[in-house]
Formats: structure tokens, sequence, C-alpha cells
């Protein structure tokens, strides 16, 4: 499965596509553009990815999660490029014969995706200003993984 894409989310058709007859709960994660940031009204967002290294990280993330909450499923896709305010740049979905593995192993997956993964935002403000932002609040949970990795200009 490709990890980082350049078109829109569509996260139903995801859902749809991850389904399994043995999970009992399925946890949708959708991280969304919101219009404010610390105060700043934003306008959008652009994201850049490192792909091939991305995209292995996430399968690599994905696989670890599977084994250590005993999952049926579980996804995960990144948008890159621009992304408007509502928009969708990141799903994660996960599937489990209960819902607290389901919902423990997704916020361990978009954790970890933040926090480690050569993902990086470019915040645009309603003031004709921008910046590169931080994925991660750097709460790592007790995760033994956390990494930044530095853009190139």
């Amino acid at each position: 499965m490709k990890h980082i894409q350049n078109t829109k989310i569509n996260y139903s058709a995801l859902f749809d596509e991850f389904r399994h007859p043995l999970s009992g709960a399925v946890v949708l994660f959708s991280g969304e553009v919101r219009d404010n940031n610390k105060g700043r009204d934003v306008t959008h967002l652009e994201y850049e990815a490192y792909a091939p290294m991305a995209n292995k990280m996430i399968s690599e993330i994905l696989a670890e999660a599977k084994s250590r909450f005993k999952l049926n499923q579980a996804a995960c896709v990144h948008r890159v490029g621009r992304v408007e305010i509502s928009g969708c740049a990141v799903v994660v979905i996960t599937g489990s014969g209960h819902r607290k593995e389901a919902y423990d192993a997704n916020r361990y997956i978009i954790d970890r995706v933040k926090g480690e993964v050569p993902i990086w935002k470019h915040e645009f403000f309603a003031d004709g200003t921008s910046e590169w932002g931080q994925n991660c609040d750097c709460n790592t949970e007790g995760h033994d993984h956390h990494n930044h990795y530095e853009r190139a200009e």
C-alpha cells in the first residue's frame, strides 16, 4: 500500500477497503487542517515528505502495531501537497476484536507517524507569512523510537 499520496484522501473508501470479518471494532482517525494555530489564522497547509523512506517507515509502524495490539487490519495514508482548511491531511484506520486495542493502536500509530516519519508541514497564515511547523508535540508516551528529520532546503 502507498502511504504517501498527493491527492485527496478518500477515507470512506479506505474504511470500506479495510473491513475485516474478525473486527468487532474499527477506529478511523482523520487529521484535518484547522483554521488557527497558536492564536494565528491559518489559510492552508502544505506537506512535503521523503516518500520512499516515509512509505517504508509507515509500513514498519503498521506491522509493529498489528503485532503488538493484535489487530486484524491497520492502514495509514498521509497527504502531501496543499491541504485546505477542513481538508484531511492524514488517516489512520485500525481494527481488532475489541475497541480498546483498536483505540490504543490508532493513537500509537499516529503518534509514531507524527514523531518519526520524514513528513514536514508548512503553515501559511492570513497575514501573508508562513513557517515550517513540527508535526510532533514530542509526547512520546514511552515509545522506544523518536526522531525529527530535518527538512533540507
